[in-house]
């Protein structure tokens, strides 16, 4: 991708530490910062913090020390700013998540109307805009169960991204989907970076890395080993760590 212009700190973490109640230390005093439109990859070994560390980014986890904030809203006790907060940032996860009794449209009109407060119509006009978007504007009528893997997680994305969010969030959205179906759904993660949206992305998909990230993050045992610009990391990584994980997957 060319070079783009990227905004502010959107995303602020500061020295967060997380330990669950088995004793299991996800993150370690992690500190990142995140500039509006900008599409942040983060890799890593299996158990490293990747995916807590973006739950813990929209609330979905609790964080035991440090503090996030996103688009200048701390993510704290108060329960505004979490709601807001929740508003801000959209998630796709590795399982889609679909109402199994509700239609694609009916999926995704649902956040618009409850949390939007949108009129039916309203809802209805920006789903279709954004199932057009997504390439299954075709399966408007269709309940996940008649839907392909990747075009449920393709509703999973218009559904996140129908709250307008300024932050998206993807935590190894294509894991889940047969070899075919990934390709598809990468497209559409790839046209959100081109239209600059704030991503943060967990994935295995080093051509996809390579492809769209502006920044790398690679964790282990909830720490950054290692970070920087995607041509940095895949042609000259400095840490040892990196470069025997880049061997194994590459």
């Amino acid at each position: 991708m060319a070079p783009k212009k990227l905004g502010d700190y959107i995303i602020q973490v500061n020295a967060i530490s997380k330990t669950f109640p088995n004793g299991v230390i996800a993150l370690s005093d992690f500190s990142t910062k995140i500039r509006r439109s900008e599409v942040v990859v983060v890799i890593g070994p299996s158990g490293s913090g990747k995916s807590t560390f973006l739950r813990c980014l929209n609330g979905l986890e609790e964080i035991d020390s440090g503090s996030i904030t996103i688009d200048g809203i701390p993510l704290d006790d108060n329960k505004k700013h979490r709601l807001e907060i929740r508003k801000e940032v959209g998630m796709v996860f590795q399982s889609f998540n679909l109402f199994p009794h509700m239609t694609t449209l009916e999926n995704v009109n649902l956040a618009q109307r409850l949390v939007r407060k949108k009129s039916k119509d309203e809802a209805t006009a920006m789903s279709m805009d954004l199932l057009r978007k997504v390439g299954i504007e075709d399966k408007v009528n269709a309940y996940p169960s008649q839907l392909s893997g990747g075009q449920q997680q393709r509703v999973a994305i218009a559904r996140a991204l129908a709250m307008m969010p300024k932050v998206m969030l993807f935590d190894e959205a294509t894991s889940a989907l047969d070899p075919e179906m990934i390709g598809e759904v990468l497209e559409v993660m790839k046209n959100l970076a081109r239209e600059g949206m704030t991503m943060i992305c967990v994935t295995h998909e080093m051509g996809f890395a390579r492809e769209v990230s502006d920044w790398v993050i690679f964790m282990e045992e909830g720490e950054i080993v290692e970070e920087g610009t995607a041509e940095h990391f895949f042609r000259n990584p400095r840490e040892e760590r990196t470069k025997l994980f880049l061997s194994q997957i590459l």
